[in-house]
């Protein structure tokens, strides 16, 4: 199936995923196991509990929510980088990018029946 013969992907709180649309094309977001332990290293001398922790503060940065998005979308099939987000076109923008971010976050860590969409 060519680039432009992609079936959509559909939103499915229940499998974990997250859709976001980067450049008109819905991108999916998984935070797998693998997913998890790349942004765990990514955050250096931070923890995945004080990355969580940020979110439900509100106190998070720009950061955290690109390495999300760069680590969701990776596994999620996407092999990309955070430069290649930089000029990326986000649906709804930082408070899309941000929203997206936290509900992948929160989908990798709650059981399906915690989840409140």
């Amino acid at each position: 199936m060519s680039e432009a013969q992609v079936a959509p992907v559909l939103d499915n709180p229940w499998d974990g995923h997250v859709i976001l649309r980067i450049d008109g094309t819905e991108r999916k977001l998984s935070l797998t196991l693998g997913a998890l332990a790349e942004l765990e290293g990514q955050l250096g001398d931070d923890t995945l509990l004080g990355l969580v922790q940020r979110f439900e503060k509100g106190a998070f940065s720009s950061r955290d929510v690109l390495a999300i998005l760069v680590a969701g979308l990776r596994g999620g099939g996407w092999n990309i980088g955070s430069a290649d987000l930089i000029s990326a076109e986000i649906d709804g923008g930082m408070r899309g990018a941000a929203t997206a971010a936290a509900q992948a976050l929160a989908r990798a860590f709650l059981m399906p029946e915690e989840r409140q969409e």
